[in-house]
């Protein structure tokens, strides 16, 4: 059977033509499945230009970006992964919103050539509504290995479409997918109403049945013996908690090893640069001037910026583990665990999505039906140890505690965070209860590219960028009023403002081992956590070397870690409450997030510390 690489059959139907964008711009809706490689061939075909967007009679943002296909300007919109264009969940309830409230030129269907009996029933319901559409096959190369044929020609005479094969991940077939959207996104296309979806009929498996009988070859077993192989080990009853753990454990490992030489030299640069270029260049600016630009935004920023590396180098890892199939894998063993806490497999994926940063896992509850297990998942996803607080465990770890330690302490604060996790869901559970059943099809292992796990780097060092623009400038500006103000008293004395401040807190931080400078930096926290160590720059009034130096005569290993603690567990950043609220549709709930994790995170500290204490630590 033959497996042409694309097909030119015309897809019928277009009628009454949309209304048009701003200087003829065409809208192309990218739409499938989860899990079909969809977003990967958004990047692949967008790069770093895309943006999150609002648009009207739509609830949620999404993703779009313009790019130029053909020779003219079209706008790329990528919609979530739904499995029904009938179904209730909120992001089936999004596809229909947007596609009923925004003309669309072209939707392109992607569907994953290993499960195509399953997903194309999606691209038949699509055709029934008589739009300008294409479908793109996606890891061609996958289904290829498995000795799976798909006849092009024939499905897309059954589809009435244009077909082209293509592998995201690899880049395989992108060109010619982009010159056939560039073709199609020309055609006339109709504007969907509600009615059009309502009216949908169901899909007959007889129908499904025939379509794939008449143009897919698939051998009676279509998967891999390695992978099969795999997960004997990787999903075993006994052994593949553990064996997640270990890795984890690995990953940390790894992280330090490769990361903090590259911290040091970062450093000794930027410490140079300070001595050597700025101060002089700034030696005639007035004193208060002055500290506000290197004892302020210098040191502030550049204190932050030494833990870029640790960031990137941290999720090339968690890039390997996800694009190899494996956090799917996890999900799958974890479900069983997190059904006795009211939720399932999904909400273990979110939270490892919130080691990334919580607003995103947030956002990814959608694909949750049941509200009940959203709200519960939103509930613990802050607790997931954030990119932000990496940067604060990095810092105050590699000071003090050994280097043959530091894994072992990280590690335990990523199980510190998931137990904080369970417990809140063990608390909760009866008020926000669910039983949507839990659905999930285990992708076959994938060796990740170098250029995705580029893209994944660059998109930690762009948000950060975009977060230092923001958030941490603005933090690192006011910890130096505070700090530095009334001018002319000691820096962050208790005559300053933020000793004012700092004093007022400790009865309620003292018993904790916290003292009025590490409140100071608590405080700014709140903000955004990557400001607590830019803080800490700005409170001492040194470079990163020097805080180290200063904080390691100031505190013991007992009092960093209780801090550690607290900060892992205390109130999330305003952006991720700002997402709860939105995503809650709720202040109360909201509200109710920040309370209890901040009862939490003291009372945890509090045991932590005083029973230290009391072993004579």
């Amino acid at each position: 059977m033959t497996q042409p690489s694309s097909s030119t059959t015309a897809c019928h139907g277009a009628s009454a033509a949309p209304l048009r964008l701003p200087g003829d711009r065409r809208r192309i809706a990218l739409l499938g499945m989860p899990n079909t490689g969809k977003s990967t061939f958004f990047n692949r075909l967008t790069g770093a230009n895309a943006k999150i967007g609002n648009w009207p009679g739509v609830t949620i943002d999404l993703l779009s970006a313009r790019l130029i296909l053909n020779d003219h300007v079209a706008e790329l919109v990528d919609l979530p992964g739904i499995y029904d264009l009938r179904g209730f969940s909120e992001d089936e309830q999004v596809v229909r919103q947007f596609l009923t409230n925004q003309p669309v030129d072209l939707i392109v269907m992607i569907l994953n050539s290993v499960q195509i009996e399953r997903q194309i029933q999606l691209a038949m319901q699509l055709r029934q509504l008589n739009v300008n559409m294409i479908v793109l096959l996606n890891m061609e190369d996958e289904a290829r290995q498995l000795g799976i044929r798909i006849d092009t020609d024939k499905l897309a005479h059954t589809l009435q479409c244009p077909i082209q094969s293509i592998s995201a991940k690899r880049g395989q077939g992108i060109k010619k997918a982009a010159e056939l959207i560039g073709r199609r996104d020309q055609e006339p296309n109709r504007l969907l109403t509600l009615d059009d979806f309502d009216a949908l009929p169901a899909i007959d498996l007889h129908d499904i049945k025939t379509l794939i009988g008449s143009s897919v070859d698939i051998p009676a077993v279509a998967s891999s013996k390695v992978t099969e192989r795999i997960d004997r080990l990787l999903l075993h009853p006994w052994l593949g908690i553990p064996l997640f753990l270990a890795i984890l454990f690995l990953t940390f490992q790894l992280v330090y090893l490769l990361g903090t030489p590259v911290q040091d030299w970062m450093d000794a640069g930027q410490s140079w640069i300070k001595t050597s270029w700025l101060i002089p260049a700034t030696a005639y600016l007035p004193p208060l001037l002055q500290s506000f630009l290197m004892d302020g935004l210098w040191d502030g920023l550049a204190t932050v910026a030494t833990f870029v590396p640790i960031i990137i180098i941290f999720f090339w890892f968690v890039a390997v583990l996800e694009d190899t199939g494996y956090f799917s894998r996890i999900a799958y063993l974890m479900d069983n665990a997190m059904s006795r806490l009211g939720l399932d497999g999904r909400s273990f994926v979110m939270v490892l999505m919130g080691f990334g940063c919580n607003v995103p896992a947030l956002m990814g509850t959608r694909i949750m039906r049941s509200r009940g297990a959203r709200l519960l998942s939103m509930l613990i996803i802050p607790f997931s140890l954030c990119s932000a607080r990496l940067q604060v465990f990095v810092f105050m770890i590699g000071l003090l505690f050994a280097p043959r330690h530091a894994g072992m302490v990280l590690f335990s604060l990523y199980v510190l965070g998931i137990l904080a996790a369970v417990l809140t869901a063990l608390l909760f559970r009866n008020k926000y209860p669910s039983n949507e059943p839990f659905v999930l099809e285990l992708p076959p292992y994938r060796l990740p590219t170098l250029r995705m796990l580029i893209l994944r780097s660059w998109h930690e060092v762009r948000h950060f960028i975009v977060r230092a623009t923001t958030f941490i400038t603005a933090g690192v500006v006011l910890v130096w009023a505070l700090t530095h103000l009334p001018w002319g008293v000691e820096v962050a004395s208790s005559q300053s403002l933020a000793g004012i401040i700092g004093d007022w807190f400790q009865p309620v931080l003292a018993p904790l081992g916290i003292d009025a400078k590490l409140t100071i930096a608590l405080i700014f926290g709140f903000v955004a956590k990557e400001i607590v160590v830019g803080s800490l720059a700005i409170i001492y009034g040194m470079n990163d070397a020097a805080v180290g130096n200063q904080l390691i005569h100031s505190i013991d290993w007992v009092q960093a870690y209780s801090f550690m603690l607290f900060t892992l567990i205390y109130t999330p950043c305003l952006s991720t409450l700002a997402t709860l609220k939105s995503e809650a549709k709720s202040s109360r709930f909201m509200w109710v997030s920040l309370g209890w994790s901040l009862g939490l995170a003291w009372v945890c500290s509090f045991i932590f510390y005083q029973t230290a204490r009391a072993l004579g630590y």
